[in-house]
Formats: structure tokens, sequence, C-alpha cells
């Protein structure tokens, strides 16, 4: 299976929702944040739903069950904050 270098580099080990922010740890410790009007599905979340977020693909992305969306780790730290 191929990787980017940044997959293997940026893994998510905890993320959550704080004050209209998705939360993200990443596994060397550093955190990253963005604002939820970034994302035309999370903008629209309720804040149950926005906390709702499962770490997948071995912490190279976030999910979120009940809005049916998906990111990966190396997008939002491209700035790539929707599909």
């Amino acid at each position: 299976m191929k990787y980017m270098v940044a997959e293997l580099l940026f893994k998510a080990t905890k993320a959550w929702y704080e004050d209209g922010r998705i939360c993200i740890l990443l596994s060397d410790k550093k955190e990253v944040r963005f604002p939820i009007e970034l994302n035309p599905r999370l903008r629209e979340a309720t804040i149950e739903q926005l906390s709702n977020i499962e770490i997948i693909c071995a912490g190279t992305g976030l999910h979120w069950p009940e809005l049916d969306e998906d990111l990966s780790i190396t997008g939002i730290i491209e700035g790539r904050f929707s599909a």
C-alpha cells in the first residue's frame, strides 16, 4: 500500500469540538484547530453532532457518523476543510 509522507507523519490521537472549532491532537503532540464555518456540513450541525467525532484509518482521518462527513488529517493540514 502506498502512503504519502504526510499521512505517515500526521496522525490524530484525539479530536473534539470546542467553541466553534474542530480541535485535533496529533501523535507528535501538536494541535491543529479549524473553524467549523470552513465546512458546509459542519457549519449546519448541532453541537451534539459536532462532538461525535471518530478517528478513522489508523489516525489519518476524522469521521462524523451522523453527518456522513469525512476529512483527512493531511487535507486539514493542507487547508482542505471540505470535500
